[in-house]
């Protein structure tokens, strides 16, 4: 089941570096499948997502999740 979110686009410079989507309640996504179109620092976004199981992962930041559908917000 998909879940809904708005939030930025913030590069985590830890770990190797990985794009990431803070929440508007400080929700910490780390999108397995970030889209090109949204690797843009502070860019706003809406993006529906679903959890991922990873099995293990180097990376020990935010839930992990996979991007199902998403667009750029206007800044405000």
């Amino acid at each position: 089941m998909s879940k809904k979110i708005k939030g930025k686009v913030a590069y985590q410079n830890l770990e190797g570096g990985f794009w990431s989507i803070i929440g508007a309640k400080g929700e910490q996504l780390r999108p397995v499948n970030m889209p090109e179109q949204l690797k843009t620092e502070g860019a706003a976004v809406e993006i529906s997502y679903r959890p991922v199981e990873e099995e293990m992962s180097m990376i020990m930041w935010g839930q992990a999740v996979t991007i199902t559908a998403f667009h750029t917000l206007s800044p405000q």
